[in-house]
């Protein structure tokens, strides 16, 4: 449905107080129909009518969102004014003034009016800004914790909960944001990274201390000592060696996962990658290093075998 505009003496822009609800007339087919502020009627392509809702703050014209009634819409409408012109409505109200689950906004569009309001910026994904930091909210009492550096970033990634990990789309592939502090993909807090200050939402840069850097290695305390103990996993978890530094451990990783392939077993092992190490200091760790003899007796196979 294409909008017609009201002659202007008919249609108010103006949000008078918190909010006016005041009728503004739209002309079609020659006939002026009321419609409530802030309401469009619009026509979906199997010809179903349904209703868009908009308002404009600080010369910023804010979609809220398509409605199957006009009820609805000006809700919506009506609770984004209230949020805009009313300080005193907070992330917190978000409870309760929405019982029941009967809320006229999500929460997300709720995060992004009110930070919008408090803060000058508009942001389109549900996050609130701090001093040199930024909230990214699930609810009023779920959010995560990043640093303003990654604000531009987030602005323009939702992120998603996926099997108890946080990813993001990014080119049509879901990543995993741990990706951006050079941790795994599936990396376990605890076990291949820290939060320094406990808070598990934290991820600022400051509270991750990287433990684990590569695939396969784990540090751990053997007999008194920090070792770092290298497995690859073939039908079960077999331990490579222990070593004294992380770097001879990812290379043993490496030589274990050659020694298989050599043997045999077709298996997509990762590889570690050791940028700091010249072609020739890897090829000299790589001879030199041992890896457990269980390992180099497994039977070999003429053909590829999936483990």
């Amino acid at each position: 449905m294409t909008d017609t505009p009201a002659p202007k003496h008919l249609c108010s822009s103006s949000f008078s107080g918190i909010l006016s609800l005041n009728k503004c007339f739209r002309a079609e087919k020659g006939v002026y129909q009321g419609m409530k502020k802030g309401v469009y009627a619009a026509t979906k392509k199997d010809g179903t009518q349904y209703y868009r809702s908009s308002i404009t703050f600080k010369s910023k014209h804010i979609s809220l969102g398509s409605f199957p009634t006009e009820t609805e819409a000006a809700r919506a409408y009506e609770m984004a004014g209230t949020l805009l012109y009313s300080p005193s409505y907070s992330l917190d109200s978000y409870i309760t003034h929405n019982p029941g689950n009967k809320a006229a906004l999500p929460f997300k569009k709720w995060v992004t009016l009110v930070n919008f309001r408090d803060n000058g910026i508009y942001i389109k994904t549900p996050i609130y800004l701090r001093r040199n930091f930024f909230q990214y909210y699930f609810s009023p009492h779920d959010y995560y914790i990043f640093d303003i550096d990654d604000l531009f970033y987030y602005s323009n990634h939702s992120i998603m909960r996926r099997g108890g990990h946080l990813c993001v789309s990014d080119y049509g592939m879901q990543v995993n944001i741990l990706s951006r502090y050079g941790i795994k993909n599936y990396g376990v807090a605890g076990r291949d990274f820290l939060f320094v200050n406990g808070n598990q939402r934290d991820f600022r840069y400051e509270n991750i201390q990287i433990i684990n850097r590569y695939h396969g290695v784990f540090r751990k305390v053997h007999k008194g000592k920090t070792v770092y103990e290298a497995r690859i996993h073939l039908n079960g978890e077999f331990i490579v060696g222990r070593y004294a530094t992380e770097t001879e451990a990812a290379i043993a990783y490496n030589k274990a996962a050659s020694a298989l392939i050599r043997k045999g077993y077709d298996k997509n092992f990762p590889v570690n990658f050791l940028e700091e190490l010249s072609g020739e200091e890897y090829k000299r760790h790589f001879r030199q290093l041992k890896i457990s003899s269980k390992i180099l007796s497994l039977e070999e196979f003429d053909e590829p075998r999936r483990s």
